[in-house]
């Protein structure tokens, strides 16, 4: 029996729908495969696609996915990006087909504390259980936890709204959101491990230090972030990308060869991986500087020399915002790896006051 693809369409009023088509195909461009024509766009993400049509008037979409899930990222993705490109008026977007509006988000879980405990120093794994995990054990590690406002015995959580993006609740029950990897996960058992490094009086560090069992909090997800296919990887991060590096150095198989280099404060903050594969790992510390104030990752991953023997490469990167620009620009200019070849993400930026 053949699978039935699930499918939403729409029709927005635009003053220059091809504008519009050509921001989204920029865009996407970073993210997965774009195939143009003058007035038409297909764009293929891992969890779906897009097709996207400019007339005179409007834009006509339509979204198409496998999955429940994969299909309402696909409307919120596309609808996002087109409010977030509109320079007055918000357009209005109301989908039709699969996927209702007012309904519960496909990829949102209500999970529960099961317990919480430090693993090093300034780092601290909280173990959450939800039912129907299968679907975050693939295509991708980050989740985004929704923490309920105290006293609260019954939270109220997003749900879909027309356009496709999450309709979020306000005032007294207004949620605060954080997006965290997902270091462990037992589908089987609904399990799953988040690593949260702690800094002080922030509303992640708060949550994660006073979790107690049996509370809840909401999980949505999951989206990107992992390595991609290939023989030889580069991972480099500081502590916030530390989860997300365990994760990737232990799914690898024994033939993978793994260059790791990881920033961290000090010595207390290492972590030991159980891994497979041929691990080259050195720790990076910063011995009391502040983090997001030193050059020792980039240094580090400007020392790694590329194989030359025809390895199949991945360069993945996650750390600080001006580190990132400067790891990013190496890897694309002068390495001048392809898009597919590599992933390099900023996870915070100092002085911002966010996780």
């Amino acid at each position: 029996m053949q699978d039935i693809r699930l499918t939403a369409t729409a029709r927005v009023n635009l003053p220059t729908p091809i504008h519009y088509l050509n921001k989204l195909a920029d865009h996407f461009t970073e993210h997965g495969e774009v195939l143009r024509t003058e007035r038409k766009g297909q764009i293929e993400l891992d969890y779906g696609t897009a097709i996207i049509e400019a007339d005179d008037e409007c834009l006509l979409l339509r979204a198409e996915s496998d999955d429940e899930t994969g299909l309402a990222y696909m409307k919120f993705a596309i609808a996002n990006h087109i409010i977030e490109f509109a320079s007055k008026e918000e357009p209005k977007i109301k989908w039709a087909g699969d996927g209702a509006a007012g309904s519960p988000l496909p990829y949102f879980r209500q999970m529960q504390v099961l317990s919480a405990h430090n693993i090093s120093p300034k780092m601290r794994r909280v173990r959450l259980r939800g039912e129907n995990m299968h679907r975050f054990s693939h295509s991708g590690m980050h989740i985004r936890i929704l923490i309920p406002p105290a006293n609260i015995d019954v939270p109220q959580w997003p749900i879909t709204g027309e356009d496709g993006r999450p309709v979020w609740p306000e005032g007294e029950m207004k949620l605060t959101s954080r997006i965290y990897t997902i270091r462990n996960i037992d589908p089987e058992s609904g399990e799953v491990d988040i690593d949260v490094v702690i800094h002080d009086g922030t509303p992640g560090s708060e949550w994660a230090l006073n979790a107690d069992k049996g509370g809840v909090v909401g999980m949505t997800g999951p989206g990107g972030g992992d390595a991609g296919d290939a023989e030889w990887y580069l991972l480099a991060g500081d502590e916030t990308a530390l989860p997300a590096i365990g994760r990737i150095i232990e799914r690898l198989p024994s033939h993978a060869k793994v260059i790791a280099r990881i920033e961290v404060d000090d010595e207390a903050e290492e972590q030991s991986f159980n891994s497979q594969c041929f691990l080259d790992l050195q720790w990076l510390h910063r011995n009391g500087a502040e983090a997001g104030t030193t050059t020792l990752l980039e240094d580090a991953v400007k020392a790694v020399p590329l194989p030359s023997d025809g390895e199949r490469i991945f360069v993945w990167s996650g750390c600080e915002f001006d580190g990132f620009k400067a790891i990013r620009k190496y890897i694309r200019k002068d390495l001048k790896l392809e898009r597919t070849q590599h992933l390099v993400v900023s996870y915070w930026r100092r002085g911002v006051a966010d996780d």
